[in-house]
């Protein structure tokens, strides 16, 4: 086993544990909201959610600035595997969102700048990956990396769609404006923390996956190669 290996189990390990130790701490340690009740405890899935699909889009813009400057395959890979990752993110916020907004404002949706720009930005992110399916190879990462920076300017927007515009989304979720106890924050940046373990989990274990795809490939090629230069020599 490899020291990579190696690495990976036992950082998987941890994710695993941090990652129980927090949904322990949701539903166990940290005590129902007084207003919004057992319904207030999807806050801690929704904002860790919304941090790691921003932080995924954002390593995609800088992995698609990389790759353009110095055409490195890597950064390409980076940019693209972080976008994934950052779409499933952004696909649980929109998910997480009705759920908690259906018994604390009774409805599933209503178009408030937050949700309407994360759903936007979640567009725009689908896109990003249907372009990389669907563009040739050799054009594939350029056109990638200049919507993968492009893309980007719709997440600060997002982030400050609640302080720019009338919106009913909280603005800033504190303690100065929301009443949280501290098992609460303390649950909060315990999922936090998790979240992030996991995403770069999920980033290194894909990024993984990638690179053997691209080393197949190529052994392929050489094979088919190699069995056109005998075939000619047998003829």
């Amino acid at each position: 086993m490899t020291r990579k290996e190696t690495f990976m189990i036992a950082y998987g390990f941890v994710t695993f544990f941090l990652m129980f130790a927090a949904l322990y701490a949701i539903f166990i340690y940290a005590p129902e909201e007084k207003t919004m009740g057992i319904t207030q405890k999807i806050f801690y899935l929704h904002v860790s959610s919304a941090f790691i699909a921003f932080l995924g889009f954002f390593i995609t813009f800088i992995g698609s600035i990389f790759y353009l400057y110095k055409k490195e395959p890597g950064f390409d890979i980076l940019a693209a595997c972080s976008a994934e990752i950052g779409v499933l993110f952004c696909s649980i916020v929109l998910i997480t969102g009705p759920l908690w907004a259906k018994p604390i404002w009774n409805v599933w949706w209503t178009w408030d700048p937050r949700l309407t720009t994360t759903l936007v930005l979640w567009f725009v992110y689908i896109a990003y990956l249907m372009l990389r399916a669907a563009t040739a190879e050799n054009k594939r990462a350029n056109i990638s990396a200049v919507l993968g920076i492009i893309g980007f300017v719709n997440v600060p927007i997002t982030f400050l769609a609640a302080r720019l515009f009338r919106t009913i989304h909280p603005v800033v979720i504190t303690s100065s404006s929301i009443n949280i106890s501290s098992a609460m924050k303390h649950t909060l940046v315990l999922t936090l923390g998790a979240f992030c373990l996991f995403f770069f989990f999920l980033l290194l274990s894909r990024m993984r996956l990638e690179g053997s795809k691209i080393k197949l490939a190529e052994l392929t090629d050489m094979l088919e190669d190699l069995f056109e230069e005998k075939c000619v020599v047998l003829n």
